[in-house]
């Protein structure tokens, strides 16, 4: 059985969640420098199992693709270059960063713990990969 690996992709860090083997649990992986994104996840793809990849899709409150969109294509563009079997799975990310901070405050996070953006980035995967598990266990 594989995971799922969620991806809240940024112009400079992208957080990464996954689920255990067993798709029970969504949890915070790690924040990676996005240069170094496709090294990680080669490198992640051959310790771990992973059956399927699912890349937040931003969109505006209008429903539109927001200003980062373009990048992500892009990125997403090359990772099927190098990735032809994995599959990947787009989920709407609106409000995660949002969610994310109140997720924190609601958790006793410290302030400056709340201003980590890499920590953010994380939580926001998290929250991409918990809305995917639950949109599919229906």
């Amino acid at each position: 059985m594989g995971r799922i690996l969620a991806i809240d992709y940024g112009t400079k860090r992208t957080g990464i969640a996954v689920t255990d083997p067993l798709k029970i649990i969504a949890s915070g992986l790690t924040t990676v420098d996005t240069k170094e994104l496709l090294v990680f996840l080669d490198k992640y793809f051959k310790d771990q199992q992973v059956e399927c990849v699912v890349v937040g899709e931003p969109k505006t409150i209008m429903n539109v693709d927001s200003a980062i969109a373009p990048k992500i294509n892009e990125f997403l563009k090359k990772f099927r270059e190098k990735f032809p079997d994995m599959k990947v799975v787009r989920m709407d990310e609106r409000f995660t960063s949002k969610i994310a901070q109140q997720t924190m405050l609601a958790g006793g996070l410290k302030k400056k713990d709340r201003q980590n953006k890499a920590t953010v980035d994380m939580v926001s995967a998290t929250i991409i990969l918990q809305d995917y598990m639950m949109l599919t266990s229906i």
